[in-house]
């Protein structure tokens, strides 16, 4: 069940980020333009953003993104936000995929989490896309587990997802979290909710489902 502590082995994380990467990269180079110019579940967002935002970790020094951030007066959003689609502008769709590819190994983490939010960042967009495409990709079950024993209230406030009274119950390995009415579903749909987002219609089970569908635009 859920928060349950079971810390993998750095090790065994990178690992699993650079095989995130790499089939990630490829399934990019396999979009077509019309795809790769469709939204994701990142509001705003088309693919081509969701991938140029993966790479600025690998692409910006510190200094760079000090700088960028303020630029930005402070804010992180406005900063990403602002750079992904500058870069998304800048670079070609096969150069974003390769970039990816190619830095499958970078040792790169994000400013709040270690390593464990590295493989988040991959997996959640990675999700961002092919969930919003309707392609089924699965992500395999041992990165799953990485991410779904991290969920926690202090996570769920991080990314501003509103679990309030609803148990998280996935129908396809063995993990729940919180209390009140069931809402199922495959686990990588309910992380998906754990990191702050909503599905398109179909993946969710349960009375609670309409909160956490996006509506038709």
């Amino acid at each position: 069940m859920g928060n349950t502590t079971n810390r993998r082995p750095p090790r065994d994380i990178r690992a699993a980020i650079a095989a995130e990467r790499r089939e990630l990269a490829a399934l990019l180079d396999g979009l077509s333009a019309e795809e790769w110019n469709a939204p994701t579940l990142c509001a705003g967002w088309r693919v081509r953003e969701v991938a140029a935002h993966m790479t600025m970790g690998f692409r910006y020094s510190l200094p760079t993104m000090v700088w960028e951030l303020v630029k930005a007066r402070g804010s992180l959003h406005r900063m990403t936000d602002r750079c992904a689609r500058k870069d998304a502008a800048a670079h070609s769709t096969r150069e974003l995929a390769a970039l990816l590819a190619d830095n499958a190994d970078h040792p790169w983490t994000p400013p709040v989490g270690g390593i464990e939010a590295a493989l988040g960042h991959d997996v959640i967009h990675g999700l961002d896309i092919t969930v919003a495409l309707g392609i089924g990709r699965r992500i395999p079950e041992d990165r799953l587990r990485v991410l779904l024993e991290g969920v926690n209230a202090k996570s769920l406030k991080f990314f501003g997802a509103d679990l309030d009274g609803v148990e998280l119950r996935a129908d396809d390995v063995d993990w729940s979290f919180g209390t009140g009415t069931p809402l199922s579903g495959a686990a990588q749909d309910l992380l998906l909710l754990a990191y702050g987002r909503r599905l398109p219609p179909g993946h969710l089970h349960g009375e609670p489902r309409d909160r956490f569908v996006t509506v038709p635009g």
